[in-house]
């Protein structure tokens, strides 16, 4: 049981940071934030973190409810939101951003930690479908709470990784952001595809075109 736990904690610590594209978030955050105090660039981060936090895991839970309630399977949104997970990488590895999140609101805000910060450029389309079908696969108590364990995780490093953002930008520059930015983008393509394959895989097993 321990070993279960933490094996789904690691891998899934791993696989919500990569998901969330730190280092394009780190971006966005930057130029959001630009002119701001320190202070209110911590509140903007908590409050952010927070919100997407509730967000997912609302997600987390929410999946095998809706596949039931729209009458889809599990396999069908595998496909579809590996695919829609396969776009974004792209976006990432050709351009360093992700192809929902790519511009700043036009209107000044007084508040961009709801959104656009926590929504979309934080949890977005894919993101959202991603996570919709990793809560859905845990089936057993130590998944579940290895998976939970590791969302947050993978969403505290992404806190502990804004509040590091001016250290990073002068460390990386804008240019070694959009580097990194591109290196998660592949791995983020390489997660797309093992979506993609489950689900074909499994719709193949479940109509009995294998033997």
């Amino acid at each position: 049981m321990l070993h279960t736990f933490f094996a789904t904690y690691l891998s899934s610590a791993i696989r919500f940071l990569f998901l969330l594209a730190p280092f394009f978030v780190v971006t966005m955050f930057l130029a959001l934030t630009r002119g701001d105090d320190a202070g209110q660039k911590k509140r903007v981060i908590n409050r952010s973190v927070f919100s997407a936090l509730v967000l997912g895991l609302v997600l987390f839970f929410a999946g095998p409810l809706l596949f039931e309630a729209i009458g889809i399977t599990l396999n069908s949104f595998r496909i579809g939101a590996g695919s829609l997970l396969f776009l974004t990488a792209i976006s990432l590895v050709t351009s360093g951003t992700r192809n929902h999140a790519t511009s700043l609101p036009e209107e000044n805000r007084d508040d961009v930690a709801v959104v656009p910060l926590a929504i979309p450029i934080i949890i977005g389309p894919a993101t959202i479908g991603a996570i919709l079908v990793y809560g859905a696969e845990l089936n057993t108590v130590p998944e579940m709470a290895g998976g939970l364990l590791g969302l947050v995780t993978g969403l505290l490093a992404l806190g502990v990784l804004l509040h590091l953002s001016g250290y990073l930008e002068k460390a990386l520059g804008k240019t070694g952001l959009n580097i990194m930015s591109k290196i998660s983008g592949l791995i983020l393509s390489a997660m797309a595809a093992e979506i993609v394959m489950s689900g074909i895989a499994g719709f193949i097993q479940s109509a009995g075109l294998v033997g």
